[in-house]
């Protein structure tokens, strides 16, 4: 018999918890794209458009295959994979396919993007991705979040948002 997860068997409990975790997983993964791509030279090169991402053929490394506007390749590199959260899975923020990147028919990465080994990064989204304003959208976003439980299980009851210091000494 199969025994549904706590979680699962209450789901309205940690509704804003299970928020939370997922949008912290999509920063880290949008995090670890940008920081995996500035170990290569593709983030400066303004004639590389996307990258094609091999994360399927081999476990301990992901290959790279850059192609210019036109879809022909113009690099290749390999970044190594010592830890499992050097991973590059896919950061839907960065994929051509919800960026809306226009991709040549026919080209050499048409034919990389059918063979569905892995995904394509839309390097112009990649280059103008700012990490510390990620950094706090996400940051508001997880407190908002959890907020949601804290409300709904009466451990808040008021408070105030805003900056600085106020005079008032029970504002809260």
């Amino acid at each position: 018999m199969i025994h549904p997860r706590p979680e699962a068997s209450n789901s309205d409990e940690f509704k804003g918890f299970n928020e939370a975790r997922r949008i912290m997983w999509c920063h880290e993964a949008r995090a670890r794209v940008h920081e995996r791509f500035e170990q290569t030279s593709f983030i400066g090169d303004t004639n590389v458009a996307a990258v094609h991402v091999d994360n399927t053929a081999r476990a301990d490394r992901v290959f790279l295959v850059a192609f210019d506007k036109a879809g022909q390749q113009v690099g290749v590199d390999t970044l190594y994979i010592d830890e499992p959260d050097q991973r590059l899975d896919i950061a839907f923020e960065f994929d051509h396919d919800f960026t809306g990147m226009d991709v040549v028919p026919a080209s050499q990465l048409d034919q990389a993007i059918s063979r569905e080994d892995g995904w394509v990064v839309n390097l112009k989204v990649l280059r103008e991705y700012a990490p510390l304003a990620d950094r706090r959208a996400t940051q508001r976003k997880v407190f908002l979040a959890h907020l949601q439980d804290m409300v709904k299980n009466g451990e808040v009851r008021n408070f105030l948002f805003g900056r600085g210091e106020s005079d008032e000494t029970d504002a809260a």
